[in-house]
């Protein structure tokens, strides 16, 4: 027994594993890491090409939400039931007014209707579906390959293939405690096949942890009801919008508004910021606000949620992260650690960084093989020689522009200070 699992773990087969996993599936690996990477920065890189998203901040205060939904409510009027305002994250955001299910992509997998709102003006910035922009087309390629349900199935396979090539590629990285000094050296003067070899054990055994940990929190983003099932936590993974509470009290002429909700809301959480407001559907439709505590890692999803009543004012439910059991907080984990916003702006960094390793690593593996078989040559390569060169080509390039600047801006640089000599002049005088 002992001789037949010897036979299945030595290196031969450990390469094979690593090699085969690297040619099928490399280039799958590389597109859900750079599309990871990309949707990491997804508001930035939405507002990049989209700028009138980031409004101009007046000296006046924002606009009641009660307004800004009156304001939506009049340019949609055929869409009836419950809308989401989504609190901007800086004060030069916009609202943006969620309708889950339009008609016009009812047939979609998941394609709700975004209205951004100058949240100063109740100006409606743009209407957009999900799916149809830049940045929710990448998210979407992402999470399911653009095949819907099928998709994530094929994403939850390959974040468990993923991290079958990065456990096979620590133990072939594995040198013996006699040699683990030379496992870290990158030979920058052997060639360019020898440098892109040890670049790739380098950077691999860097990024294992984390890409371990992103495969994981991806493969239960994928398929949530595994991790919802083992830990207890049904309806609480990453989308979920918690329990259907329904009102209880009696309609009457006079409905509490959105910014009563609100303030009972934040009764019970006085320091939560506010994050989104979900309005009743029907007459027995609740308010939802959904509020973070500073205590929570989730930064645009958080877990505290409170449900009011539309025509009592009273508080039918509450979700509070802080007395959920070890199982549940684990899955409310998932997501702020898998997008890296569970450490701040410096972990997103991490983050993209990380999710660019995947095609790093395929590139630099294949093109080692590709060399090994025959198909490419190796090159002359001095990584340390070729920044001594281009770091003189950059200081001669430097000089040459920057003379050629102070040349053309010296005559306007002299007239300007001519002019502040003889204002300053007119002004002692």
């Amino acid at each position: 027994m002992f001789i037949h699992l010897r036979r299945w773990f030595n290196r031969a087969v450990w390469l094979k594993c690593h090699l085969y996993l690297a040619l099928v599936f490399g280039l799958f690996f590389g597109l859900m890491g750079l599309t990871g990477s990309l949707s990491v920065y997804r508001e930035a890189i939405d507002e990049l090409f989209n700028p009138s998203l980031i409004i101009e901040v007046p000296k006046t205060q924002a606009l009641p939400l009660d307004t800004i939904l009156v304001q939506v409510r009049q340019h949609h009027p055929n869409r009836h039931g419950a809308w989401t305002l989504e609190m901007p994250s800086t004060a030069n955001g916009a609202i943006i007014a969620w309708f889950e299910k339009p008609h016009e992509s009812v047939d979609e997998f998941y394609a709700p209707l975004m209205v951004a709102i100058n949240p100063y003006t109740a100006e409606i910035i743009n209407n957009r579906f999900w799916g149809q922009t830049l940045t929710t087309w990448l998210l979407d390629l992402h999470t399911h390959l653009q095949l819907q349900a099928t998709g994530r199935d094929i994403v939850a396979v390959l974040a468990v293939l993923l991290s079958l090539s990065v456990v096979s590629g620590l133990y072939l990285w594995w040198p013996g405690l006699n040699r683990i000094s030379c496992a870290f050296k990158v030979r920058h003067d052997a060639g360019l096949m020898r440098f892109l070899m040890d670049s790739h054990r380098l950077l691999g055994l860097l990024s294992a942890g984390f890409l371990l940990l992103l495969a994981f929190t991806g493969f239960h983003l994928a398929y949530p009801q595994l991790l919802e099932t083992l830990t207890a936590s049904a309806g609480m993974g990453h989308g979920d919008e918690g329990p259907s509470v329904r009102s209880t009290a009696v309609p009457n002429n006079r409905p509490i508004s959105i910014a009563e909700a609100v303030l009972v809301a934040r009764g019970l959480f006085p320091s939560s910021e506010v994050r989104r407001i979900t309005t009743p559907a029907g007459e027995l439709g609740t308010y939802r606000i959904n509020l973070r505590q500073r205590n929570e890692l989730n930064q645009h999803h958080p877990f505290t949620s409170v449900w009011v009543d539309r025509w009592s004012g009273q508080i039918r439910s509450v979700n509070n992260p802080s007395q959920f059991s070890a199982g549940q907080t684990f899955t409310t984990w998932q997501w702020p650690l898998h997008t890296g916003e569970a450490f701040g702006d410096v972990g997103r960094f991490i983050w993209f960084l990380m999710g660019l390793m995947p095609l790093i690593l395929w590139v630099s593996g294949v093109s080692h093989w590709l060399y090994r078989k025959g198909y490419i040559r190796d090159k002359p390569f001095d990584l340390m020689l070729m920044l001594r060169i281009k770091g003189r080509r950059w200081q001669t390039l430097a000089l040459y522009y920057g003379n050629k600047t102070w040349q053309y801006c010296y005559p306007f640089l002299l007239a300007l200070f001519r002019m502040i000599r003889a204002w300053l002049t007119s002004k002692i005088n």
